[in-house]
């Protein structure tokens, strides 16, 4: 299966990263994820050497930083739940630049922020080095049932048209004088998203409609063979090692 994505440049990148057969990147992420939060938090130079793993992973499937970088913000809401903790859980206190922080809030604080980050880096290098053609395929042969491998397939393949009628509805509303940026506007807003959703629903109908038309059975068909030996114990190399570094860490703790 050979899989490519586009670089920086709008141009195809193919790495043996991206080569690798779909489900054994998925079940790479999926365990890296699962040994970063087994890890205890105390554990700091674990977590280092785990952001070391994602960066290795990176240098050798050419994912760029600029590109990384935006995407990161999606987990601003939970940083926002970190910076509360501290203030907020009871125990043993410690000042800081005049402030009394608690110190298992501190610690809650630092293993959301880690532990948050280096997840959505690994979902993110799942997401840079995948195609969303081979999602199907990788998912069926992990025997995922075919309503949520269908559902996840349409889900990203719909999630960029809906965003561009939303564009287009922003600019229909500006071209009139909106400005959606003032607070009277906020039940204009409202019937915008209520708008978006009827225009979704029946675009859905249409192309549902459309599926069927040309042969859809309620499934996705799988394309390509199984990965090899080799490809799983070569995909699986970065959540070995931090299933390695995982358990060093809670022998020394």
């Amino acid at each position: 299966m050979n899989s490519a994505t586009l670089g920086d440049t709008g141009t195809a990148v193919t790495t043996p990263v991206h080569r690798l057969p779909t489900e054994v990147k998925i079940v790479g992420a999926v365990l890296f994820t699962f040994v970063v939060v087994a890890t205890p938090r105390e554990a700091m130079w674990a977590f280092a050497l785990y952001f070391a793993i994602i960066v290795a992973v990176c240098a050798a499937a050419r994912i760029q930083a600029s590109w990384l970088m935006p995407r990161m913000l999606i987990e601003v809401p939970f940083l926002v739940l970190a910076v509360l903790l501290p203030f907020a859980e009871s125990g043993d206190r410690v000042e800081v630049m005049g402030l009394s922080l608690s110190v298992p809030g501190l610690y809650a604080a630092w293993g959301i922020v880690v532990k948050g980050t280096l997840g959505v880096l690994a979902s993110l290098v799942l997401a840079a080095t995948t195609s969303v053609q081979d999602l199907p395929a990788g998912l069926s042969r992990l025997h995922i049932p075919p309503l949520i491998t269908t559902v996840v397939l349409l889900m990203l393949r719909y999630v960029g048209i809906l965003a561009a009628e939303g564009r287009t509805m922003d600019i229909a509303r500006r071209s009139r004088g909106d400005d959606p940026r003032m607070f009277h506007r906020v039940g204009a807003t409202a019937r915008g998203v209520g708008s978006l959703f009827v225009r979704a629903y029946e675009r859905g109908e249409r192309v549902h409609w459309a599926m069927l038309s040309r042969g859809f059975t309620g499934t996705v068909p799988a394309t390509g063979s199984t990965a090899t030996p080799a490809a799983w114990v070569v995909g699986l190399i970065p959540a070995v090692l931090a299933g390695t570094v995982c358990a060093a860490a809670w022998s020394a703790s």
